[in-house]
């Protein structure tokens, strides 16, 4: 038997009478007649030489036949459903402007590829993208999202968490060759250290039940993460990095790990937002899909570096 296209809304219109109980209530639910769903479903009987309702003046009941074939019915009245909601989610699709600032280093190497993908998922929303190392005041720069790894200065604003990025110290071949390799915390303090502005000079280290804390100083100082990085791997000093970025230039050997054994403390990266601003259906895709990527960048650091 050929199903032909008005078979096909007989049949809605019949799971219709069947899930709202008679068919004056489904001729409301459906915007149409009670003579149209009647026609239905007698159409519908016709066609398939069988009886599917015994009717009476008020209630209606299924049948064997009716019973076995509003299972069918059914399922393609929940398909149409769901056809209708994807293409109303379309309709929907967030657009517009999102203004985001972050670190530099952190910015091309993490956030900018998430970014990428990001973009090719929601093609309507716009990017304004800002990598500084600086603070930005978010609410006078009109900053949708701000990525920084440290407590709020600002008050008012809101953050959500994205990442933990762990920390790891490194030095160059070259460093190391001129100057000895440190074997133990107290050693750390006698070295040259390329000092990053934005972190703190002190650096926390344990071992087990002990703890370490090593104040660090050195004679090149930078604001810009990727600068320090760069001036580790010149040679001018031992530093302490992400291991997202250090991983890739100890794999290409121009620097190595130190003090492999010990726990560092580690970073955690915040998205901050104006107040309000949870309520952005595209900030909060956007927050939702950082969270994500960094924690699949976390996972295969973790695979490199087993």
């Amino acid at each position: 038997m050929n199903l032909s296209f008005e078979q096909l809304k007989s049949m809605v219109v019949f799971a219709q009478v069947v899930e709202q109980g008679n068919l004056t209530a489904a001729a409301k639910h459906i915007g149409l007649s009670r003579a149209v769903v009647s026609y239905h479903i007698k159409k519908l009987e016709s066609q398939l030489g069988v009886k599917l309702l015994n009717r009476s003046t008020r209630t209606i009941a299924l049948t064997e036949a009716g019973t076995e074939y509003y299972q069918s019915c059914r399922i393609i009245a929940d398909q149409a459903a769901i056809a209708n909601q994807k293409i109303e989610n379309l309709k929907n699709e967030p657009e517009g402007l999102l203004k985001i600032t972050c670190p530099v280093n952190v910015g091309l190497q993490m956030v900018v590829p998430a970014l990428n993908n990001f973009r090719r998922l929601y093609p309507k929303i716009d990017l304004d993208v800002m990598l500084t190392d600086e603070v930005v005041n978010i609410m006078q720069e009109g900053i949708d999202l701000a990525i920084r790894g440290a407590p709020l200065p600002d008050s008012g604003l809101q953050a959500s968490k994205l990442s933990t990025l762990p920390m790891c110290l490194c030095g160059s071949p070259e460093y190391f060759k001129k100057y000895g390799r440190p074997t133990t915390p107290a050693e750390l303090e006698q070295h040259a250290w390329v000092i990053y502005k934005l972190t703190s000079d002190t650096i926390e280290l344990s071992k087990g039940s002990r703890s370490y804390s090593i104040k660090v100083k050195g004679s090149i100082n930078t604001n810009n993460a990727a600068a320090r990085t760069a001036f580790i791997e010149g040679g001018h000093g031992l530093g302490r990095i992400p291991v997202y970025d250090a991983w890739p230039k100890i794999k290409a050997g121009t620097l190595e790990l130190i003090f492999e054994d010990y726990k560092l403390s580690n970073i955690d990266i915040y998205g901050v937002f104006p107040p309000g601003s949870a309520s952005s259906k595209k900030l909060r895709l956007l927050i939702d899909y950082l969270r994500d990527f960094f924690i699949k960048i976390d996972r295969q650091d973790k695979v490199l570096s087993s």
